[in-house]
């Protein structure tokens, strides 16, 4: 594969995986029965404030953000974009998709949200241009503290999600069976979607599966 086509693969991978990723966060919401650690947070937070979901999804980003600046992380294309289009997509979809009706079609939403949830993962995290705001201040807490990042994300995510609940944020058995399967399923997709290397043997960007992905945007 060229330079060029692999470029173009690789952004519009970072791009569908952030809209997937927003879009199925946005099922998690309307299947009612537990979300994803952040979005525990946004939730609760939204709850407080008025706004959306996508809205305060794209705030916090945003602050996060800025708390990578003392962590000395630099950002990508990858981790800006992160911050805008995760929150769109998940408006957007919540606009369109209408409340669920009856436990069968929450635990449908449910399960078809954690598993594209995991694709999207995968994508975005396979274009390799650079992780989401959350994942850099793990990895950033990690290298300021030598603790490890299991331990990191484990505190971070934790905090993450009793402050959500606090504020309102739903948790529940989706919550654990997220955190159970999303490991698996990004593994899983970012092999289905590496990008092949480039065919004229350009070194301008890394081929293969990126190591030590922390898998969340």
């Amino acid at each position: 594969m060229s330079t060029s086509r692999r470029l173009g693969r690789r952004l519009m991978q970072l791009y569908a995986g952030l809209a997937l990723y927003g879009a199925s966060s946005a099922l998690l919401v309307r299947a009612g029965l537990g979300l994803e650690p952040w979005n525990v947070l946004h939730q609760g937070l939204a709850e407080l404030t008025g706004l959306t979901i996508g809205v305060v999804s794209i705030v916090v980003g945003a602050a996060v953000l800025l708390l990578w600046i003392p962590l000395r992380q630099r950002p990508g294309l990858g981790t800006v974009s992160n911050v805008f289009v995760v929150g769109l997509a998940m408006d957007g979809t919540l606009a369109l998709v209408p409340e669920a009706d009856g436990l069968a079609v929450r635990i449908a939403l449910l399960l078809t949200g954690i598993l594209l949830n995991g694709a999207a993962t995968g994508l975005y995290i396979a274009a390799r241009f650079g992780p989401g705001p959350r994942d850099g201040l793990m990895t950033g807490l990690h290298r300021r503290t030598g603790r490890s990042i299991r331990v990191m994300r484990t505190a971070v995510e934790v905090a993450v999600v009793v402050s959500g609940f606090a504020l309102g944020g739903t948790i529940g058995v989706g919550t654990v069976l997220y955190a159970v399967s999303i490991g698996p399923l990004a593994q899983l997709f970012l092999r289905v979607f590496a990008v092949p290397p480039a065919s004229d043997g350009s070194t301008v960007v890394a081929a293969g599966t990126p190591h030590g992905a922390i898998l969340r945007p």
